[in-house]
Order: C-alpha cells, then sequence, then structure tokens
C-alpha cells in the first residue's frame, strides 16, 4: 500500500505510512482542535486519539492536574538510588545515578549520569536494614556536600560516629 502524503504549501511533505505487519490499522483524530500546548495521546479505547489534559507551558514546563483541582509545573525527581551502603557499595536500583564513591565509613558520594544545572537542588535520604531489624536509634543523616555532577552523604550513630547502613536511599529534586 502506499504511503498518504501531504504536501505544504510551497515546498516539503508529511508522509504516513502503513506498518509493514499483517491485519488493519484504525487511528481516530479527535473531533476538535484541543487547547494551546495539549499533547495528543491514545484515548479510552485504542486507535482512538484524545487530546490529554497534562500540557507544556512556553518553556517546556510540564504541568498536569493529579486530582487536586487545578493544573501546576510538575516538579520531577531528578535523580534517585537505592544502595548497599555495607562491605562493597553497590547499587540495587537507580535513575540518573551513574555510580556510588565510598569515601569510608557512612561516607558516600552520589554520581550523576547526567548532571543538574547547578548545586541548588532539594535532597531526601533514607536509609534502614533489609534483614528486618531495626536500625540503631538516633541515626543522623545529611549532605556533606553538593555540586551539579554530584552529592556527598554521611550516616552518623546516635555518638556522632560515621556508620555504614544496609540500605540508603536518595533522592535529588529540581
Amino acid at each position: 500500500m502506499s504511503p498518504v502524503r501531504l504536501n505544504g504549501s510551497t515546498s516539503g511533505y508529511s508522509e504516513l505510512s502503513a506498518p509493514a505487519v499483517a491485519g488493519n490499522n484504525t487511528i481516530t483524530l479527535p473531533t476538535g482542535a484541543g487547547s494551546a500546548n495539549q499533547f495528543l495521546k491514545n484515548g479510552v479505547t485504542a486507535g482512538s486519539l484524545a487530546f490529554g489534559t497534562a500540557t507544556e507551558d512556553a518553556s517546556g514546563n510540564l504541568a498536569f492536574n493529579s486530582g487536586y483541582g487545578s493544573s501546576a509545573v510538575a516538579y520531577g525527581c531528578r535523580a534517585w538510588v537505592n544502595f548497599n551502603g555495607t562491605g562493597t557499595v553497590a547499587i540495587r536500583a537507580s535513575g540518573n545515578v551513574s555510580s556510588i564513591t565510598d569515601n569510608g565509613t557512612g561516607d558516600y558520594t552520589v554520581n550523576f549520569t547526567t548532571a543538574m544545572v547547578d548545586a541548588n537542588f532539594s535532597s531526601h535520604l533514607t536509609q534502614g536494614n533489609t534483614d528486618g531489624t531495626n536500625p540503631p536509634g538516633n541515626l543522623s543523616f545529611g549532605l556533606r556536600s553538593t555540586s551539579a555532577s554530584s552529592c556527598r552523604v554521611n550516616l552518623r550513630d546516635a555518638t556522632g560516629a560515621q556508620t555504614d547502613m544496609p540500605s540508603v536511599n536518595v533522592a535529588i529534586f529540581r
């Protein structure tokens, strides 16, 4: 089957081609034009396109209404990691984290795959035991230093001594 070609008014064209598989594919376009900056998405019925409620403003900020009554800019997690902080430090799962550096007991550097725009980000840190036991009481943790490409995390026990933990979690928001 030949593709459908839409020619521009002066030059160029846009072309729609069917996939090289057996069977029929029907795509139904919405009846209206939607609103400025809306996304076209698959509707309730597969193949029926609809305009989404998520929008992108002129600056490229994504906004959506998650049931709060109004649409607002979404501030997403820019990097996160769950890692084993004892013995040989190892990442269990992560997003936008290239590696963890073990700087010594209770002292880790989280290295970002893609750098932040600057070091002015917010972080959320948690820690605990993965073996079902409670962690020692009065643990404290925090950022020791930040840069656009990494952040350094410290864990301390009740006496103020740095300590390793089997589960360390860091999330970065910007």
